[in-house]
């Protein structure tokens, strides 16, 4: 299975339609979005091209496709825009025996997950910064920010085979 791993899109009409000429490119089984989709938060700037509604009608032509996630910027009203639940402060994928847990990152943290069986992934956003490490057995990944990197560069992640590879969104 191939999943396309993104978060915190935040209203970024410019920096979606760069993820989804990714997800293009990738042509991936699945859409994994850990949340802030639409707003862009009080302690956020403006995105470039913000346009929350650009971004639901966008990432729509997703739906059967999308599990999602709800970030500590999201919203009810945003749910009434998207196709897909996405209010849920976590998801569970299954590929095989592996588990992709999947949340934002402001309810369950790296630093407080829940209880995983060895060889799952812990998937979160909210920090804006990319991760792909192993401790104690579980792979914590944070695919980075779409929108509104805190480390420099806009980006997403690839899960396929068991494997995951971060990756780069060109301006």
């Amino acid at each position: 299975m191939k999943i396309v791993i993104a978060s915190d899109i935040h209203g970024s009409a410019a920096w979606c339609r760069r993820l989804l000429e990714a997800i293009e490119q990738e042509a991936p089984d699945q859409v994994i979005l850990l949340g802030d989709l639409l707003y862009h938060g009080p302690r956020n700037p403006l995105p470039d091209e913000y346009a929350p509604a650009e971004v639901a009608a966008m990432l729509n032509g997703l739906a059967s496709r999308v599990t999602a996630v709800r970030g500590n910027c999201d919203a009810e009203v945003d749910q009434m825009l998207l196709d897909f639940p996405c209010m849920a402060d976590s998801a569970l994928v299954v590929d095989g025996a592996t588990r992709l847990f999947c949340t934002h990152g402001h309810v369950f943290s790296p630093e407080q997950p829940p209880a995983l069986p060895e060889g799952s992934l812990f998937l979160s956003g909210h920090t804006h910064v990319k991760v792909n490490e192993v401790r104690d057995g579980i792979r914590f990944v944070n695919p980075g920010s779409v929108s509104l990197p805190k480390d420099g560069t806009h980006s997403f992640a690839v899960y396929e085979g068991g494997v995951v590879t971060l990756k780069e969104l060109t301006a």
